[in-house]
């Protein structure tokens, strides 16, 4: 087995863990807590992440695109490491304090409080060195473990709608003791050694660059649930939160697959292997179109019956959702394969922050315009519009560089072949007397009549080696 694929099958796993363990927690949380205190954890989760969000800055892209590119010197890897590791631990001090500045002055709440476990956990961070390393099997251990406990403690422990605040605790635990339990393997895979202040600087701008689109991004990820608080109610917070859970899981692995092609394309590309790079990019498409595809409309096309069955009642609303939320996976999936293995790779860091930042001013406008009129809906809309834009934006910029109308057409007949699958599932009666029972059947027909569709495509062009193995 390569590693490419072996470390897409680790990320793959890691990414379904962390949606899956809010999957199976959520309908029992959704009937317990209700929809408003699952907004009060929302809303204030929102806003620590943006401080969590200045500690990390850009490390995300530019730490793990960094740590690739001197991975075989041992020593440039520690050194490396250090500095950057010191500039993070650095901000991370500042923005403790500012946290606990904002708490006391603007939301003395105890969930806010709460939250300031979850902006400690942000000093700890180095999942970036591990991906960089391309060591994926660890995180994913680490997060099994971390999820099942977790998971276990909100059944034992989350027993009423008084509960919410323990449920906070349990959550942001659980998220710095998945930080903290890293730390031992840091020690094995770098060497501690003196550095120069004058060298963590020269990491802040182009870590700085970087952070611009991860604020721009937030705005369409994040802020759509605190504008939601403020210009409509937590119910309609927690509706969002709701659908936007289910919106993540078409996208884990086509993360996955961004987190393992980012550093293999930075190595490749300081290498100077173009023309492997220029395959794994174009298999990459192929992969996320298939999973992007056919999960997201093969959930649009159950949502009427899944939403009630899983949520309990008085969740109605996330039917709608929904259908607004879920195609923006097209476009997501299409950007990330563009962002994780082109644009960041080759250090085109302004075409993707030109992108994002186009993306967060539709979104704020679109917000601004339609959430008063129309709350969650209004929000779903606004999140759509920005992927599209964002996705768009990038694939022309590039047009002159690789061909994009190339992987465009590659697209399109897996959306088509989602389409398809989608008005089926729609036509489908219920099948028996029980929910679960319809929804099994009309999932294997779904995914039957999608893989067929696909294997026609396929087969008719075989010859032009479109494989998706990795």
């Amino acid at each position: 087995m390569g590693k490419s694929l072996q470390n897409f099958i680790y990320n793959s796993i890691y990414h379904l863990l962390v949606i899956a363990a809010p999957l199976i927690t959520t309908p029992y949380i959704s009937r317990v807590l209700g929809a408003e205190n699952i907004g009060i954890y929302s809303y204030s989760y929102s806003i620590a992440y943006y401080f969590v969000m200045f500690i990390i800055l850009g490390l995300n892209n530019y730490g793990n695109r960094t740590i690739a590119m001197v991975r075989n010197d041992k020593k440039e890897l520690s050194k490396t490491f250090l500095e950057m590791y010191a500039m993070q631990l650095s901000i991370a001090i500042v923005m403790i304090i500012a946290y606990c500045i904002y708490t006391l002055l603007f939301s003395n709440t105890t969930m806010s409080w709460i939250m300031l476990i979850y902006v400690i956990s942000g000093a700890l961070d180095v999942n970036w060195l591990f991906f960089g390393l391309e060591e994926f099997k660890l995180t994913v251990t680490r997060n099994i473990i971390i999820k099942v406990l977790t998971t276990c403690g909100i059944f034992l422990f989350v027993k009423s709608a008084s509960d919410v605040y323990l449920y906070g605790l349990i959550m942001t635990g659980g998220i710095l003791a998945s930080q903290i339990v890293i730390w031992p393997f840091v020690r094995k895979n770098v060497s501690f050694c003196r550095i120069e202040a004058s060298a963590i600087k020269k990491h802040l701008k182009p870590n700085l660059v970087l952070f611009i689109p991860v604020v721009a991004v937030s705005i369409y990820k994040f802020m759509d649930k605190i504008m939601l608080g403020l210009l409509s109610n937590m119910e309609q917070v927690g509706f969002y939160e709701n659908a936007d859970k289910i919106v993540n899981v078409p996208m884990a692995l086509v993360n996955a697959l961004g987190n393992v092609m980012l550093p293999r394309m930075s190595n490749l590309i300081a290498n100077n292997k173009k023309k492997e790079a220029e395959t794994i990019f174009s298999k990459s498409i192929m992969i996320a179109m298939f999973c992007s595809t056919s999960m997201c409309f093969g959930i649009m096309g159950l949502s009427e019956i899944f939403v009630p069955w899983f949520y309990g009642d008085g969740y109605n609303p996330v039917v709608i959702l929904f259908q607004i939320l879920l195609p923006s996976c097209i476009f997501l999936a299409f950007a990330n394969v563009i962002r994780t293995q082109y644009l960041i790779p080759n250090k085109k860091d302004k075409i993707y922050m030109e992108s994002v930042i186009l993306g967060a001013i539709v979104n704020l406008l679109t917000n601004a315009i339609l959430i008063p009129r129309m709350a969650s809906i209004g929000a779903a809309v606004g999140t759509l519009c920005a992927e599209a834009i964002v996705c768009i934006w990038q694939a022309v910029m590039i047009r002159k560089e690789i061909d994009a109308a190339k992987y465009v057409k590659q697209a399109i007949p897996f959306v088509c072949a989602g389409v398809i699958m989608y008005v089926v599932l729609l036509a489908l009666p219920n099948f028996g007397t029980k929910t679960i029972t319809s929804i099994i059947v009309k999932t294997v027909l779904g995914a039957v009549v999608y893989l067929l569709l696909i294997s026609c495509y396929m087969f008719a062009n075989r010859k032009k080696n479109h494989s998706i193995d990795l």
